[in-house]
C-alpha cells in the first residue's frame, strides 16, 4: 500500500504541474501535503496556483523554488517534508528550443532526473509505500506512418534533442527500478492542451496570434498529425497510476483524438471567431505556411488500452468540448496571459511554436 501522504511534484508551477496540483486538491480525496518544487523558468508561474496557495498554503501546500539538478536542495526538501511520493514533471519541453540550444535539455531532463533518483535512493532507507512516478512523452517513440499506434512496447526512436533527452531519462528511471529496486511507475502522454499552458505551444500560440491579428504560422504542409489530450484527462490518469498502477510498469496516456495541424488551426479559427462575434472564416486568412522544422515527426498516436483495461481509466473530455473550454479560458483570463508574457521570449516566438 502506498503512503501518498507527502507528495513532491517537480515542475508544479508549469502547465501540466499546476493543473495536477489543482486536480489533486479539488478532484480527489487526498488529505496529505503537496510540495511544489519548481525553479521558475519562463514557463513556470506561481500565479497559476495563487488560489491554491491562498486556500492551502502553509498547511497542505508548500512551494519551494529549487533546481532539480541541485542535489543539496533536493536532499533538504526530501528531509524537510518527509516525502514519500514524487511525481516528476520538471523538464525542458520545447522541441524548437532543443534544436537551437540542446544543452539545457540534456542537463535538466537527464542530469536532473538522475539527481532526483540518486537523492531518493539515499533518502528512502525503506522503499515500502514509496513511489517515484516519471511523466514522459510519446515523442520518445519517434514518428508513425499513416497507420498503427504507439504502445508501451514500441521501441524508442527519438528524433530531436528534446525527445532524446526524455528517452534517456525514461531509461534511467527503469534502470533504477531493475538495479536498485526503486519503486517507480512511468507514463508517456500525447499532446496536452488546456488552461495555463504557456503561449509557446500550438493552441495558445494560435489563439494569441488571432487576438493580435498576426500571421498564424503552420509548419510545412500542415498535415502533421498529433493525438490531443485534455490536461484534466491526463492528470486523472496520472492520479490513477499513482494509486493503482503496478510498480515498475509503464502506461501510455492518450486522448484518442488525432488531428492534422491545419485542421486543428481551422477549428481554432472558427471557435475564436464565434466567441469574438466575427465571421467563421475571419481568422483563416491569417494562416501562413512556414518552413518545416528539422526532424519533424509526421504522426503521433497513442494506444492507451492498458490504462483502460488494467486501471479502468477513460477520458472525460472529447476534443471539441475540450477545445472550446480551452479557448474560453484564454479569452477570459487575460490577466494570467499578461503575467507570463516577456518581450524577448515572445519576439522569438513570433517565428517559432511547438505543437510537439
Amino acid at each position: 500500500m502506498r503512503n501518498l501522504t507527502n507528495i513532491l511534484i517537480t515542475g508544479g508551477a508549469g502547465f501540466i504541474g499546476s493543473n495536477l496540483v489543482r486536480h489533486i486538491f479539488e478532484k480527489t480525496d487526498f488529505t496529505g501535503r503537496i510540495v511544489n518544487l519548481d525553479v521558475l523558468t519562463y514557463a513556470g508561474n506561481p500565479y497559476s496556483l495563487s488560489d491554491i496557495d491562498k486556500q492551502y498554503g502553509g498547511s497542505r501546500y508548500f512551494f519551494e523554488k529549487a533546481d532539480i539538478r541541485n542535489r543539496a536542495a533536493v536532499d533538504a526538501i526530501l528531509v524537510k517534508y518527509k516525502i514519500d511520493t514524487v511525481i516528476h514533471l520538471a523538464a525542458e519541453s520545447h522541441v524548437d528550443r532543443s534544436i537551437t540550444g540542446p544543452e539545457e535539455f540534456i542537463t535538466t531532463n537527464i542530469n536532473g532526473t538522475f539527481t532526483l533518483l540518486e537523492a531518493l535512493r539515499s533518502f528512502w532507507t525503506d522503499f515500502d509505500g514509496k513511489l517515484f512516478h516519471h511523466v514522459s512523452t510519446d515523442e520518445v517513440y519517434g514518428s508513425l506512418g499513416n497507420e498503427g499506434f504507439f504502445t508501451e512496447d514500441t521501441p524508442y526512436d527519438p528524433r530531436s534533442p528534446y525527445s532524446a533527452a526524455k528517452s534517456a531519462s525514461d531509461h534511467l528511471v527503469r534502470a533504477y527500478f531493475h538495479t536498485y529496486g526503486l519503486p517507480i511507475t512511468l507514463s508517456n502522454c500525447s499532446n496536452n492542451y488546456g488552461p495555463y499552458q504557456f503561449p509557446e505551444k500550438l493552441i495558445p500560440v494560435m489563439i494569441e496570434k488571432m487576438l493580435d491579428e498576426k500571421p498564424l504560422p503552420v509548419y510545412g504542409d500542415g498535415k502533421n498529425i498529433r493525438d490531443w489530450l485534455y490536461v484534466e484527462d491526463h492528470n486523472s490518469a496520472v492520479w490513477t497510476i499513482i494509486n493503482d498502477g503496478e510498480t515498475g510498469r509503464s502506461y501510455n496516456i492518450g486522448g484518442e483524438n488525432e488531428w492534422e495541424n491545419i485542421k486543428l488551426v481551422h477549428s481554432l479559427c472558427e471557435i475564436v471567431a464565434k466567441e469574438r462575434g466575427k465571421e467563421a472564416d475571419y481568422y483563416k486568412k491569417l494562416i501562413t505556411y512556414v518552413k518545416d522544422r528539422p526532424g519533424h515527426d509526421r504522426r503521433y498516436a497513442i494506444d492507451c488500452s492498458r490504462m483502460k483495461k488494467e486501471l479502468g481509466w477513460k477520458q472525460a473530455f472529447d476534443f471539441e468540448g475540450g477545445l472550446l473550454l480551452t479557448v474560453k479560458w484564454y479569452l477570459e483570463n487575460r490577466k494570467w496571459i499578461d503575467t507570463v508574457k516577456s518581450g524577448e521570449y515572445l519576439n522569438w516566438m513570433e517565428k517559432n511554436y511547438d505543437e510537439r
